[in-house]
């Protein structure tokens, strides 16, 4: 404990306080920019033996800003960064200061963050890609969006234990959701600003992380410390760096975050703008990876993907929006450990790494992230890049609801808790603010803010106490005759066992406790009284914040799709093979990472190949994907209008597109059924007049439902 104290004094010592394992250079100071702001661009300097390709799209890693300093993202050589930079991409960091420039807020730190995609864009004009961005925790929401209102900027998106729909949740799990409305909505985070003088002391969010489990703040951590005394030290001093590195916002950030976010609600329902631009998350253009846990009760899966169920009635709409949604959920790691854990980083975001490229040419629509071991790979284990194996199995909003949710009946209660919360927090600005800002002054402020209990509990053992000034000496004595125990010690039996039933009895107080309050929630808001007295209509089946449709999508829609009809016979030999290998996969319903690998190694291998950009490629897939989503007869008749006249080229791309299937497996079913299809296609004698189905002609054989129908129609049959 002293040397955390001495460390935690040293690190508050900074200037610019981080956890980062690497060397960074600072890009872009953000207090320099026309809306100063207290977020810094550091570019991640390379270790040594790490070779960057400066032809790989750059990887940009933004931490969340949740009361803890910055660094996680990068906190050990197994981190976001470190694999990322093994596949060879170079790297670049967004952090933040501990104190926030008087007057910023959440707009004037995405505008920041704007500026500097746009700088890393400049210095990787010549990359394969735009930058793929990773936003963990409040960071996610952060990233998403900007992305809905500057989508240019962006590559990939990976977004890890972010949540997106915050009223999300199964019922008798996940109580953080309820505390807003158990407390009366965001007047105590006003409340806390003004003691404040108009700064949130962090300190308090990472009070409510710790609240969450008792029983590992008050007994496991210590006691898995304090039972490992010999060889738990460094990790734990290691960890609590960063976990005691509180950093502050202004109210305004705060405010912002607790009422249009958690208690609000309105990132999806096109409550929120940003840079007088409504932020709608339909508008993103990139790739988004979404990665979550059933172990994480802070950000619990159905915080993380309901966002899809809020926007989208079905995944052909997704597709007309010409999405390209990825999600993976872990078994049992915690909040923390999806950023912090060497595992997670050695398996899950390895693999994300090493195959961004795959994940940005996925056509348009929702899927899951599937890992299995290299071992266990029968097919091409050569072309596994790592040590798991990832394929892309493709997913339907049924398999989201699956997750399990709230009903209309909860949506009714969460709506009803927001409304108490902006009634309640009004009265506080009216009859109690005005006292509150007259009686604190900076001076009482800081004071209260030394004096939170996380902060005493890291100075009170440190050197500005000076009853501890013996421990330095007294530890290093105890320390020479140090003597570990016998393993069958019955002691020690008997102290693992107490330890046990003393966390487990936390655990059994945690429970009952979260009991009561959805308990209390759920009757409390639920109550038809206070909800008409709310204006929340009990009697309607729309659920609260549900986003509007807008009909001139819907027109862009009906003309894209009319072009894409027009263009179906339009190119060549690669928009015949693209369209063949989409129509063969799409009977396998998943993408794996060998196949990719198999395209790779055959555009590598020809100078023709290597003459198309992956932006190039990556659009031609879309464009062959929705030609078969929209008339696939149609699609499949005009392939021999794209091939060549040799006969020798055609039998060749052929071959190479057999290899590309196989990379993944041996065609069965459905799919070797479909792959005889397009091999009768390719040996259909040329004709160069043949005529192409037009935007005007019958349909060869009936047509797949339209794209403008799917998106205009609601579940019911309403247009």
């Amino acid at each position: 404990m002293r040397r955390r104290s001495d460390a935690y004094r040293r690190h508050a010592a900074l200037p610019v306080p981080h956890v980062l394992d690497y060397a960074a250079e600072l890009v872009l100071d953000g207090r320099s920019l026309p809306r100063p702001v207290n977020y810094l661009l550091a570019r991640i300097r390379p270790p040594e033996g790490t070779t960057l390709d400066p032809s790989r799209r750059p990887f940009v890693v933004v931490d969340p800003r949740a009361g803890h300093g910055p660094g996680i993202g990068g906190f050990k050589a197994d981190s976001e960064i470190g694999v990322a930079m093994k596949a060879g991409h170079p790297c670049y960091f967004i952090g933040f200061l501990p104190d926030p420039v008087p007057g910023q807020t959440i707009e004037d730190v995405a505008l920041a963050e704007a500026a500097f995609l746009e700088e890393v864009g400049r210095r990787h004009a010549e990359a394969d890609g735009r930058p793929c961005v990773i936003g963990n925790c409040q960071a996610g929401w952060a990233v998403m969006m900007l992305a809905a209102v500057r989508p240019e900027l962006f590559g990939p998106i990976i977004v890890a234990g972010a949540p997106l729909s915050y009223w999300a949740g199964v019922k008798g799990r996940y109580p953080m959701r309820y505390l807003g409305g158990l407390l009366g909505g965001s007047w105590l985070t006003a409340l806390a600003s003004d003691l404040g003088a108009g700064v949130f002391d962090g300190a308090w969010l990472v009070q409510n992380f710790e609240n969450q489990n008792p029983a590992n703040t008050l007994w496991t951590k210590p006691y898995n410390l304090y039972a490992k005394v010999d060889t738990e030290a460094e990790r734990y001093l290691g960890f609590e760096r960063w976990w005691g590195g509180h950093v502050s916002l202004n109210a305004e950030e705060i405010q912002f975050i607790v009422d249009a976010l958690f208690i609000g609600n309105r990132l999806t329902a096109g409550g929120i703008t940003l840079d007088d631009t409504v932020v709608d998350l339909r508008n993103i253009r990139s790739p988004i990876v979404v990665f979550c846990s059933r172990g994480d009760n802070i950000t619990p899966p159905q915080q993380a993907l309901d966002w899809l169920l809020d926007l989208y009635n079905s995944v052909d709409e997704i597709r007309a929006f010409g999405q390209t949604i990825v999600y993976t959920i872990h078994d049992t790691i915690g909040h923390l450990g999806i950023f912090v854990s060497a595992g997670i980083a050695r398996k899950e975001h390895d693999e994300f790494a090493s195959n961004i490229d795959l994940i940005d040419l996925l056509p348009p629509g929702l899927y899951e992230a599937v890992f299995e071991p290299r071992a266990a790979v029968a097919d091409h284990p050569e072309l596994v890049t790592g040590d798991w194996a990832m394929r892309c199995e493709a997913r339907t909003l049924d398999d989201i609801r699956a997750l399990g949710g709230n009903d209309l009946a909860d949506e009714r209660r969460f709506a009803a808790a927001a409304r108490m919360s902006d009634i309640n927090l009004a009265f506080y600005r009216a009859f109690v603010q005005p006292f509150v800002r007259a009686s604190i002054g900076p001076a009482v402020a800081e004071t209260m803010r030394r004096l939170h209990p996380l902060r005493l509990g890291y100075e009170s053992f440190g050197a500005s106490n000076p009853w501890l000034g013996w421990v330095a000496e007294a530890a290093a004595a105890t320390r020479k005759g140090r003597r570990r125990v016998a393993a069958d010690n019955p002691w020690l039996s008997l102290q693992d066992q107490a330890s046990r039933q003393i966390a487990a009895t936390l655990d059994s107080v945690r429970v009952m406790a979260e009991t009561a309050a959805e308990d209390t929630f759920r009757a409390l808001y639920g109550s038809p009284a206070l909800q008409a007295a709310l204006g929340i209509d009990a009697n309607s089946d729309r659920r609260p914040r549900k986003p509007a449709r807008s009909l001139l999508h819907t027109r862009l829609i009906e003309h894209r799709i009319a072009a894409l009809r027009a263009g179906m016979g339009d190119g060549g030999l690669p928009e015949a093979l693209v369209r063949a290998l989409v129509y063969v996969g799409m009977a396998r319903g998943r993408v794996d990472e060998r196949g990719f690998a198999a395209i790779r190694r055959l555009r590598e291998g020809r100078e023709d190949a290597r003459a198309l950009s992956l932006a190039a490629f990556k659009a031609m897939v879309r464009d062959q994907s929705y030609m078969l989503w929209i008339d696939e007869e149609a699609a499949l008749a005009a392939i021999p209008q794209l091939l060549p006249a040799d006969t020798a080229a055609r039998n060749s791309a052929l071959d190479r597109l057999a290899s590309v299937l196989g990379a993944s497996g041996a065609l069965t079913g459905e799919a070797a059924a479909r792959f005889d299809r397009i091999a009768a296609l390719f040996t259909t004698p040329h004709v160069s007049d043949m005529p192409v189905p037009g935007p005007h002609d019958g349909p060869i054989a009936p047509p797949a439902p339209d794209l403008a129908e799917a998106v205009a129609t609601r579940p019911d049959g309403e247009a």
